[in-house]
C-alpha cells in the first residue's frame, strides 16, 4: 500500500487536494486534526503539556492563551512542545496506516504541513507539494480574515515554497480551476513512476 506525503504552505490548497485524493480511494491522515484532538479536553497530550508547562492545563482543559504566552516569551518553548506532540502524532499516524491497510485502501495520504521540516517525508513512498502563485496564496489567506501583516509573518516562518518544490517527487499546482487541479491528480496517478512506486523516500535530499 502506497504511503504518500502531502504538504504545502498556508493558502496553497493542500486540504482541497487531499479531499480530491479521497475520491480516488485514498485514506487521508490529517496531521492538524490529530494535533487538535491530542490537545482537546482530556486529550492524550495534556498530561505531558501540563508537566512541561505548569499552569497551562486546568481541570483537563488546555489554556491555549497561557500556552501561547509561554511560547512567545520562552525561545525554547516551541521546540519543547513539538518534542512532546510529534511522537504522539507519529503514533496516531502508524495506527491510521495499519487500519487503512486492513481496509485495503488504495493508499494513504499523510496531510502534514511540516512534512519536510519534521523528516516525515523519509517515512513515505512519495512526497507531493501543493503550490499556487503568491498572489493567489495571499488572496486565499486574506479571505480567512487575516491581516496582511499576519499573512506575511506566517509565510515568513514557513519553509519557502521553492524549497518544498525542490524536495518533492511531484508538484500539484492549484492556481487555476478545481477541474485543472483534479486533472493534475489524475495525470499523476496514471504515471508509471506512481503506478510502480518503490520506497523512494529512502534516499537523502
Amino acid at each position: 500500500m502506497r504511503v504518500i506525503g502531502l504538504t504545502g504552505g498556508i493558502g496553497m490548497g493542500k486540504s482541497t487536494v487531499a479531499t480530491m485524493f479521497r475520491c480516488y480511494g485514498f485514506a487521508i491522515f490529517d496531521a492538524d486534526a490529530t494535533v487538535r484532538a491530542l490537545q482537546a479536553p482530556h486529550g492524550a497530550a495534556l498530561p505531558a503539556i501540563a508537566a512541561a508547562f505548569p499552569g497551562t492545563v486546568r481541570h483537563g482543559v488546555l489554556d491555549r492563551a497561557a500556552l501561547r504566552t509561554r511560547i512567545l516569551t520562552d525561545p525554547t518553548a516551541k521546540r519543547r512542545l513539538e518534542t512532546l506532540i510529534h511522537p504522539l502524532v507519529r503514533q496516531a499516524q502508524r495506527r491510521f496506516i495499519a487500519a487503512a491497510h486492513r481496509r485495503r485502501a488504495r493508499g494513504v495520504i499523510l496531510d502534514i504541513p511540516l512534512l519536510f521540516e519534521t523528516g516525515g517525508d523519509r517515512l513515505t513512498d512519495f512526497a507531493i507539494t501543493v503550490s499556487a502563485p503568491p498572489a493567489i496564496q495571499r488572496a486565499r489567506v486574506r479571505a480567512r480574515g487575516l491581516s496582511e501583516a499576519d499573512i506575511a509573518a506566517i509565510i515568513a516562518k514557513q519553509m519557502p515554497d521553492a524549497e518544498k518544490i525542490r524536495r518533492a517527487d511531484a508538484v500539484i499546482r492549484t492556481g487555476l480551476s478545481r477541474y485543472a487541479t483534479r486533472r493534475s491528480i489524475r495525470r499523476l496517478l496514471a504515471t508509471p513512476e506512481f503506478q510502480h512506486l518503490p520506497r523512494l523516500r529512502r534516499r537523502a535530499h
